[in-house]
């Protein structure tokens, strides 16, 4: 039976958002049960393509990142696809009725992935957008369930905390991605010789964008808002670690929170929630 391919899928797209991301599955077993699948569907499609870039260096990547693309736009327009993953995004696509061109917006900066660039002013706002800010739209859709107004409403703070995610994963990341796969995000930085002031710099940035996505995190529906304010209040933590220590230290180690910290984490984030004091 069909319904329980789509069973089987939306299970393969749980089990993929599990393995690579605890602190977002963990976010997502706040929202609202019927709010769950869908995201874990967002998530293991965006997981899929970004794993074909950042990993499978012993392969033909552009021609995956092709293949994955066709398979991607076959799967909405049949609306089916024996790509389990595939099968259960677009089934979130039709459901919420999200934008193709927002798929289409996210494929395009995987792409740029492919090649070994620095990044200009230009250039960085369009990685941000494609990468994250419209992944956050995509699940933005999913929150407001069919709300169109309140869509329209909450669209840029949605944007903002997207974009305060992939920065800060810049500056978690910044050694691996420089020394293993030759880029650098951050426009106008020369990473051998990162100072404290272009930290600063950078980190002022983000700083606004959590200070903006924070406003639109108040304004959620509560089917939705205690998952998004964890994964929020989780990058905010990460972020203020990171930003406590000195320049150098980040392009030595990627900088973790241990899983029982993140459990605290949920813990004090539940508790500030249930509170009212976001």
């Amino acid at each position: 039976m069909k319904s329980l391919f789509d069973k089987v899928s939306v299970e393969c797209s749980r089990l993929t958002t599990k393995a690579y991301s605890t602190s977002f599955s963990l976010g997502i077993l706040f929202l609202g049960r019927h709010l769950r699948d869908p995201i874990y569907s967002i998530y293991a499609m965006v997981r899929f393509a970004d794993e074909i870039v950042d990993s499978f260096h012993d392969y033909n990547k552009r021609e995956l990142l092709a293949s994955f693309r066709e398979q991607t736009a076959q799967a909405i327009r049949d609306k089916i696809s024996l790509n389990p993953v595939l099968n259960s995004f677009q089934h979130v696509v039709h459901s919420y009725g999200i934008r193709r061109q927002w798929i289409d917006i996210f494929l395009d900066s995987m792409e740029m992935d492919l090649e070994q660039q620095e990044y200009n002013d230009e250039n960085y706002n369009k990685y941000i957008f494609g990468s994250a800010e419209v992944v956050g739209l995509m699940c933005l859709h999913v929150f407001v369930e069919g709300d169109d107004e309140l869509f329209e409403k909450l669209k840029p703070y949605a944007m903002k905390l997207g974009a305060a995610f992939q920065k800060v994963n810049f500056l978690r990341d910044v050694q691996a991605d420089n020394l293993n796969l030759g880029r650098t995000y951050f426009p106008n930085v020369d990473l051998s010789n990162f100072s404290a002031c272009q930290k600063k710099k950078i980190e002022k940035e983000i700083e606004q964008d959590f200070a903006e996505a924070l406003k639109g995190i108040k304004k959620l529906p509560a089917s939705s808002q205690s998952g998004v304010y964890l994964a929020y209040y989780y990058y905010l933590s990460l972020f203020r670690k990171i930003k406590r220590l000195p320049a150098e230290r980040i392009l030595k180690e990627r900088i973790r929170i241990p899983n029982f910290q993140k459990l605290m984490l949920m813990m004090k984030s539940n508790l500030r929630y249930k509170l009212n004091i976001l």
